[in-house]
């Protein structure tokens, strides 16, 4: 029995296979360049992307994280027991529901956050100086798109520079 139950006639053409490829190999070398470069300080992938969505989106329910993370609540729970064991956020009072609590990045958070995002915009920075200006332009572009409907399709807000307002 076939493991694949498409159809022959199904089957994407030969641009759109290529464009899968590239876009798989792209996230696979960003997730471990992320790895590699996040790691060193002492948190992880996931643990950083907790920070950026706190950075990005201000104190947050463990709900709201755990949705904007894309894990469920018990290991976003974790995620932010241990940023907060090594200080990088706080759990404090949600201003309108008492049975709520809210994460919070603490300076130190904020500064580490900040310090990692210096570090992979400077490579980034590096690595696009070899791209053409109007490539460069087209990327954004068609990578924000691509995030865009690839949010929408599982049923998520835009991601940050959805659209042309935002300056990245």
């Amino acid at each position: 029995m076939d493991v694949c139950r498409r159809s022959r006639s199904s089957r994407p053409d030969g641009l759109l296979s290529r464009s899968h490829a590239a876009v798989s190999d792209l996230v696979r070398v960003y997730q471990f360049r992320d790895r590699d470069r996040i790691c060193c300080h002492d948190i992880s992938v996931t643990q950083c992307y907790a920070l950026q969505s706190l950075a990005r989106g201000g104190a947050m329910t463990l709900t709201a994280l755990a949705k904007d993370l894309m894990l469920d609540k018990s290991t976003t729970s974790r995620v932010a027991e241990t940023l907060e064991r090594k200080g990088y956020v706080r759990r404090a009072a949600h201003p309108s529901d008492a049975r709520a609590m809210n994460i919070e990045m603490t300076a130190k958070g904020r500064k580490l956050c900040s310090c990692i995002e210096d570090e992979l915009l400077a490579e980034e920075k590096a690595i696009m100086a070899k791209v053409d200006p109007a490539v460069r332009r087209a990327a954004i572009g068609v990578v924000r798109d691509l995030a865009g409907l690839a949010a929408a399709r599982v049923g998520r807000t835009a991601p940050c520079c959805a659209n042309d307002a935002c300056d990245c």
